[in-house]
């Protein structure tokens, strides 16, 4: 079905209370994701009486105060990723008067199909989620979009500058916004939120063991050298991010729910299989390892092709538990490494043992995570232009301890989360299960014919 957005309205939000400037450096978590593409969601919420005079009068006058309140408390997100030219690194700046993006929409879509369990067509998604305003000199940290779906419910896309934010603060903001609203409905706005939502700026938390901003800095110097075909950047402090693959308009969308049983049988077998092998071994069967495992393993079967190819897998790592002194979490910015491994040609995971190599793979690197994960990230960046082509690289965006699933802006819990960014390269998304008895929703963006296959996979693979 052919669906169209028209939008209503684009303004400013600015934070309620803000007198005063802030400035935050960029720590080196930061700098090393500042070039990656902007976080990109969408929250469904199923509202039936959602009609355009409450839309109007009720839905987008409580989100808009409310955000204005909230970013009171999260000034930064109002601020701007800047870099002058007499500094080493990027700093995000706040100045009064300084606000967010927020585009008010309204679209013709199904919601219960964008919401749903079945394939649909990725591109659907985008006019959905704002744009960042991004420049040579200037980059906005968040921007936010809500959109009716008349008599159906809306959705609020937010799109988040990973140099700004991880998932872990972005979550939070948006707990604080959905609590602030929510409470503003319920007229209990004088009692105090959560302690664990309110951010801690103090970037003396995060060290710079061995110089590593630099280092991380210079690597990125080296990179953008080589995407200039070998010439001296024109800006070496151009804040405009990696260039984004056009999207193929036969990628469709899934999202697969594995209930707390699903997840179980996946465990058993992998038990089973452990114990019947040559060199059985203890596997650490979390429930990120099964799932990340299973969808790996799937996802590589359901490309076929070269038998040969190379296998890579990587996931974020939140540093805030592993850093020596710990960081608190409710630290603002980025504390997030990640972990990449080029592991066996794909022939390895297509076979009988597949899922088996995938999970024994992938609870090694679970297992061998301690505080240096954070010092890899030099090392991560340099090997980018070392990746064999033809390569398969999977990641994965978001997380099953979020808690997005929690964010009730005063309409109930969501319908469905997704992380619309999995579409920029071989990415899969998780979360937490709707209903919050241990399931995980997982979230696929595919080229059509693949996806056939993969949809096929990962049904036969729990009848096993």
């Amino acid at each position: 079905m052919d669906s169209s957005l028209n939008v209503i309205d684009v303004s400013r939000v600015t934070p309620s209370a803000s007198s005063e400037s802030l400035t935050l450096p960029l720590t080196y978590f930061d700098i090393f994701w500042f070039k990656f593409h902007p976080v990109e969601r969408v929250i469904f919420y199923q509202v039936t009486g959602a009609t355009r005079p409450l839309f109007d009068s009720v839905i987008v006058p409580n989100l808009k105060s409310s955000l204005s309140s909230s970013l009171s408390h999260y000034l930064p997100l109002a601020g701007n990723l800047v870099w002058d030219s007499l500094d080493q690194k990027p700093s995000i700046v706040y100045s009064p008067n300084d606000a967010v993006s927020f585009t008010v929409a309204e679209s013709n879509a199904d919601l219960s199909r964008l919401a749903g369990n079945k394939p649909f067509p990725t591109a659907e998604l985008h006019p959905l989620v704002p744009q960042l305003q991004i420049s040579d000199d200037l980059a906005s940290a968040v921007s936010f979009q809500v959109t009716l779906f008349p008599n159906q419910g809306f959705c609020i896309g937010v799109t988040a500058h990973h140099g700004v934010l991880d998932g872990k603060t972005a979550t939070m903001f948006l707990k604080f916004w959905a609590e602030t609203c929510k409470r503003q409905q319920d007229q209990t706005v004088n009692t105090s939120l959560p302690q664990d939502l309110i951010p801690l700026y103090d970037r003396t938390v995060i060290k710079n063991p061995n110089n590593i901003e630099a280092k991380i800095l210079n690597e990125w110097y080296s990179l953008l050298k080589m995407f200039s075909g070998g010439k001296e950047p024109d800006n070496p402090k151009s804040l405009k991010i990696l260039p984004s693959p056009e999207l193929s308009p036969d990628v469709v969308r899934l999202t697969l729910e594995l209930t707390r049983d699903d997840i179980q049988t996946l465990r058993e077998r992998l038990k089973r299989e452990s114990s019947a092998s040559t060199s059985p071994k203890e596997l650490r069967l979390s429930t990120f390892v099964v799932t990340y495992s299973y969808a790996l393993t799937c996802l590589i079967r359901a490309r076929g092709g070269d038998p040969s190819r190379p296998i890579g897998y990587g996931f974020a790592v939140d540093c805030r538990g592993l850093l020596d002194p710990p960081v608190p979490s409710s630290y603002f910015g980025n504390c997030v490494s990640a972990t990449f491994k080029m592991a066996l040609a794909a022939e390895t995971f297509m076979g009988e043992e597949g899922f088996l190599v995938a999970a024994s793979s992938v609870s090694d690197s679970v297992e061998e995570l301690d505080e240096t994960v954070a010092l890899k990230l030099v090392d991560m960046l340099a090997s980018f232009p070392d990746f064999p082509p033809g390569a398969q690289l999977v990641s994965v965006a978001g997380s099953t301890r979020f808690g997005v699933y929690g964010l009730d802006f005063g309409w109930g819990r969501p319908e469905r989360v997704l992380v619309v960014s999995i579409d920029q390269g071989e990415a899969i998304s998780m979360a937490e299960g709707r209903d919050g008895d241990g399931g995980v929703e997982v979230g696929f963006s595919l080229k059509k014919h693949e996806m056939e296959a993969l949809i096929d996979l990962l049904n036969d693979g729990l009848k096993k």
